[in-house]
């Protein structure tokens, strides 16, 4: 974040029922233990769920701007990691209409937040199954501390909706284990009144017009966080083609905005294969760009393959967000006390561009803001290896985590850290890690004992000496 026809039709989103409708009786399950409602998350206990693996996410997705109704679809495959009698999704105030288990009605009831999903027999550890959701309503954007004091989520917009998730937001959109520890691969369609785009993740595999509306149809084939997938939906003009390195490339823009001096093509094409030396090759089948006249949204985020903008502000912020693609969105935190892994880096990375460029070193960029802020600032008061929930998007997790790295850089060398950098992505490619295993990691490259650097620059508060 810085902040035939009718064979390819999407599933028809069946209408909302009334309560009394859904209120209907089923055998009961067999006796077995239910799924956790979270995985445990330290900042978000009841995030994502225990008891099952998701697999793929199959999402419908139907808009309507007038009246910001959204009704949905959505199927899960999944993998029971244990006897299942009950589970759990995350859905955050839609009305849900009706599930599924395989095929069969299931009963459901409702806690806040959380749905608990009873199917007609209990599901063995390691077996696959599928889950179907039908809901709607009209979902609404989170608030609070965490994002910069910003709106986030799911944002209504003058001709449509702009959508960034983190932290917790996904499931405002739609039911799932909204977690990132927990991805999975996705089909998103996509329909809205004709005239309007939907841009998602991954590549566009089909669009058609029909009815009056326009339908897009989006598949990412590698896994994906929950709140790393978008549904954005407005009047865009669209550019495509592929980077000089032969990546594909997608940029919509909201043709109200201002051209500016930021060629947020071009700047995405050169960024990409220039990180693609960096920190090893591109880990999706496509790249670009959704820009967005929101200004109620005072961030980006770093939508998989897609980065939305709400406003660029700069190369550097493109830099910043095609560098989350390998720090954050392939190789994805375990939980969200690991941040640091997505924002020091990406934030390094700006400094890493601007040295690319010629404009400074990330030597003199880690000195300037070091001497920048005086050592009684709160800036140095965040723990940034474990920032707490409210503050986990806080400035010193951007630029103190961009200085641990730059320190770690000084310390074991350029030949030893730009060969940590890549091996780091490989390693973990598509999956999760913790701050625990990039230190072992930079220890085993470097043949150096770290524990002292990271222990001052993660874990200590107060203004460190310079090495």
């Amino acid at each position: 974040m810085a902040l035939s026809r009718s064979a390819r039709r999407p599933a028809r989103l069946l209408p909302l029922a009334t309560a009394a409708a859904a209120a209907f009786t089923l055998a009961a399950a067999p006796a077995a233990p239910p799924g956790a409602p979270g995985v445990g998350d330290p900042y978000f206990p009841n995030l994502g769920n225990g008891g099952f693996d998701a697999l793929h996410y199959d999402l419908g997705v139907s808009y309507q701007p007038a009246t910001g109704r959204l009704d949905g679809r959505t199927e899960l495959t999944a993998r029971a990691t244990q006897d299942l009698g009950s589970f759990h999704l995350d859905l955050q105030k839609l009305e849900v209409t009706s599930i599924e288990v395989d095929g069969r009605r299931a009963r459901f009831t409702r806690s806040g937040d959380e749905i608990t999903v009873t199917p007609r027999r209990t599901l063995e550890e390691g077996e696959r199954f599928t889950v179907e959701v039908v809901y709607g309503g009209v979902p609404l954007p989170l608030g609070g501390p965490i994002v910069f004091g910003s709106d986030y989520g799911w944002m209504k917009t003058d001709d449509g909706v702009f959508v960034a998730c983190e932290p917790n937001a996904a499931s405002t959109w739609f039911p799932s284990s909204d977690h990132p520890g927990d991805k999975a691969t996705y089909d998103i369609r996509i329909d809205a009144p004709e005239g309007l785009t939907g841009v998602s993740n991954g590549r566009l595999v089909d669009t058609w017009d029909e009815d009056g509306r326009s339908y897009f149809h989006w598949r990412e084939r590698k896994p994906m966080a929950t709140y790393l997938a978008t549904a954005t939906i407005g009047k865009f003009d669209v550019r495509t083609g592929t980077t000089p390195g032969g990546i594909p490339i997608y940029v919509a823009t909201d043709p109200r905005l201002p051209t500016g001096n930021v060629d947020v093509y071009g700047i995405t094409a050169a960024v990409i294969d220039h990180w693609s030396k960096v920190f090893g090759p591109y880990p999706f089948e496509e790249t670009g760009a959704i820009v967005d006249d929101m200004p109620d949204a005072a961030f980006s985020l770093e939508t998989q393959t897609k980065p939305v903008y709400s406003a660029v502000r700069s190369e550097t912020t493109i830099a910043h967000e095609i560098a989350h693609q390998w720090f954050g969105d392939s190789v994805t935190p375990r939980d969200w006390r690991n941040i640091w892994l997505n924002e020091g880096f990406a934030s390094y990375a700006q400094w890493l561009w601007d040295e690319h460029k010629g404009t400074r070193t990330a030597y003199d960029a880690f000195r300037a803001a070091y001497a920048a802020r005086p050592a009684e600032s709160g800036f140095w008061q965040v723990k940034i290896g474990d920032p707490q929930r409210d503050t986990m998007l806080d400035r010193a997790v951007y630029t103190r985590g961009a200085m641990t790295l730059q320190v770690l850089r000084e310390r074991i060398g350029d030949r030893a850290f730009f060969r940590l950098l890549p091996a780091w992505t490989k390693q973990h490619r598509y999956g999760n890690a913790d701050i625990g295993q990039f230190i072992a990691l930079a220890e085993k490259i470097s043949g150096q004992r770290l524990g002292d650097l990271f222990h001052t620059w993660l874990y200590t508060t107060g203004k460190p000496a310079l090495p």
